[in-house]
C-alpha cells in the first residue's frame, strides 16, 4: 500500500472514532487523549533516547497533567506539568547509569509539556458549556484545513521559502494559504453559533490564530526530528508516520485556540 493510500485509509478509520469520542466528551475523550498522548511521548523519548529521557517519571507526570486537568481544571493541569520534575528526579537519583542531568530533565519536562498541555487545552476547549464540541471541531478540522491549503497553495505557487533549514518544502505562499483555509473553515463551522458564541470577527481571528499556530506546530516538530536527526516520529499510522506527526499541529493549535476563545470571554 502506498503512502496516499495508507492516509486515506488511516483518515477512514480514525475520523468517526475521534469524532465520536469528541461528542461524547467526558473521560470518554480523557482516555482517548490518556492513550495517544502516551503513544506520542513514547515516540518523542524513543527519538531522543540518546539524551536520556527519564521515561517513567514523564510517563507518570503526563498521566497526572492529564488526571489533574480532568479533576480539577486547569490549575491542577499545571501542578501535574510540575510533578514531572519530582519524579523525574527521583527516578534520576534511583538510576543505575545516569548522563547529563540537565539535558535529561530538560527533555523529560519538555515531552510533558509538548504533549501533556498541549492535549490538556483540547479538553479544556470540550469543557466550555454548549459550545465545547462545535468548539473542539472547529480547532481540528481548522488545522486541517491550513495544512491542505498550505500544502496545495505551496506546490503550485510557492516560491519563497519560510524556514529553509528546518522545513524547506514550507513557503511564505503556502503560509497565506493556509491563513485563508483555516479562516474560511472556522467561518464555516462555527458561524450558526454567530449569535450566541464567538462573533464574525472572533471567528476570523479564531482561524488565524489555529493556523499560525498549526505552522509553528509543525515547524517545532521538524525542528526537534532534524535535531534528533529522525524523519519521522514512528511508523504507527503508515503514511502519516506517527502518532506525533499527527499530533504536532494539534499541539500548538489548542492553546491558541483556547485562549483566543478566553479573550473573548467564553470560556
Amino acid at each position: 500500500m502506498n503512502s496516499l493510500a495508507s492516509r486515506i485509509v488511516v483518515a477512514l478509520v480514525l475520523l468517526p472514532l475521534v469524532i465520536g469520542l469528541v461528542y461524547r466528551g467526558g473521560w470518554w475523550l480523557f482516555w482517548l487523549t490518556l492513550v495517544g498522548g502516551l503513544i506520542a511521548l513514547h515516540e518523542l523519548y524513543v527519538m531522543a533516547r540518546e539524551l536520556r529521557p527519564l521515561v517513567l517519571g514523564g510517563y507518570l507526570g503526563f498521566v497526572l497533567t492529564l488526571v489533574g486537568l480532568q479533576l480539577g481544571g486547569l490549575a491542577w493541569m499545571v501542578g501535574g506539568i510540575l510533578s514531572t520534575l519530582v519524579f523525574a528526579f527521583v527516578v534520576y537519583g534511583l538510576a543505575d547509569v545516569r548522563g547529563s542531568a540537565t539535558t535529561s530533565f530538560g527533555v523529560t519536562l519538555l515531552g510533558v509539556t509538548w504533549v501533556g498541555a498541549g492535549l490538556g487545552f483540547l479538553l479544556l476547549i470540550r469543557d466550555i458549556p454548549e459550545f465545547g464540541f462545535w468548539a473542539v471541531m472547529a480547532v481540528l478540522f481548522t488545522v486541517f484545513a491550513a495544512d491542505t491549503g498550505a500544502f496545495f497553495v505551496g506546490r503550485t505557487l510557492g516560491r519563497h521559502k519560510m524556514a529553509p533549514t528546518i522545513s524547506p518544502a514550507k513557503s511564505w505562499e503556502g503560509l497565506v494559504g493556509g491563513f485563508v483555509a483555516a479562516i474560511a473553515m472556522a467561518f464555516v463551522i462555527l458561524y450558526k453559533d454567530r449569535d450566541d458564541f464567538l462573533s464574525v470577527p472572533e471567528m476570523f481571528a479564531l482561524g488565524a490564530a489555529i493556523a499560525l499556530a498549526s505552522v509553528l506546530g509543525d515547524l517545532f516538530e521538524s525542528a526537534v526530528k532534524r535535531d534528533l536527526t529522525v524523519k519521522d516520529s514512528g511508523r504507527l499510522l503508515g503514511g502519516h508516520g506517527g502518532m506525533l506527526d499527527r499530533l504536532d499541529s494539534l499541539l500548538w493549535a489548542g492553546p491558541a485556540a483556547y485562549y483566543v476563545i478566553v479573550a473573548f470571554g467564553h470560556a
